[in-house]
């Protein structure tokens, strides 16, 4: 059985300002966000860990390597490029509301309608690209473990469409569990070398020991 634990990275400036920020804009992790991936970090110190997978974009990266340091066994992180945050074009790095106002039909898509969201006008990436560059990536990862537990470190929007997309939740409902919050994790089983997978927990943050507010989700 391979145990996947996804983790989204630590809170970030942009995500406090509620400025989207894919995979071409990378603003600084908040301070706060340290002691929170110690926490988690904390709180796994037990499970042992075969391996560590992180997007390569610094918030990720960062949050990869400081959560394995509060691991009781330390291990290899990864780099991949599969598991970048949606690329989001002219969206990036502009705060919801303006783009709202510019994209209201690529806003309220990408939102609520992952299968209306059409990124062309703005040159980004649509749900169906994400997946499809995401899904190798993990079943590559299930099948060199077929018996471990995997940590992947990647982005909110990015994991909860591919999160849903591994449960074999159609496209148009893959918003519909909600968002994943700064330094959560969510947890995937696999007994048949990722044919299937079984949900074992939702964007935890109980270790976090704080009340979420809107811009801790995406």
């Amino acid at each position: 059985m391979t145990k996947l634990y996804f983790v989204r990275h630590g809170k970030t400036e942009w995500n406090l300002e509620s400025r989207y920020q894919g995979a071409g804009g990378d603003s600084p992790l908040l301070p706060q966000s340290y002691d929170e991936m110690d926490m988690l970090g904390r709180h796994f110190q037990k499970v042992a860990f075969a391996h560590i997978y992180a997007s390569p974009i610094k918030r990720a990266r960062v949050t990869a390597a400081r959560i394995n340091r509060k691991l009781k066994k330390h291990v290899k992180i990864s780099l991949l490029s599969r598991l970048e945050e949606f690329h989001l074009g002219k969206m990036e790095g502009q705060k919801f509301a303006d783009v709202e106002q510019q994209y209201p039909e690529e806003f309220e898509d990408f939102r609520n309608h992952p299968d209306l969201y059409n990124p062309k006008n703005i040159g980004g990436e649509s749900y169906r690209d994400v997946i499809n560059r995401m899904t190798p990536a993990i079943s590559a990862i299930v099948k060199a473990y077929p018996n471990d537990n995997i940590m992947i470190v990647s982005h909110g929007a990015a994991l909860n469409a591919e999160i849903n997309a591994l449960l074999e939740v159609p496209l148009p409902d893959l918003r519909k569990r909600g968002g994943l919050a700064n330094t959560s994790t969510t947890i995937l089983e696999s007994t048949d070398g990722g044919q299937s997978y079984q949900l074992i927990d939702w964007n935890d943050t109980s270790y976090l020991n704080k009340k979420l507010d809107p811009t801790d989700l995406v």
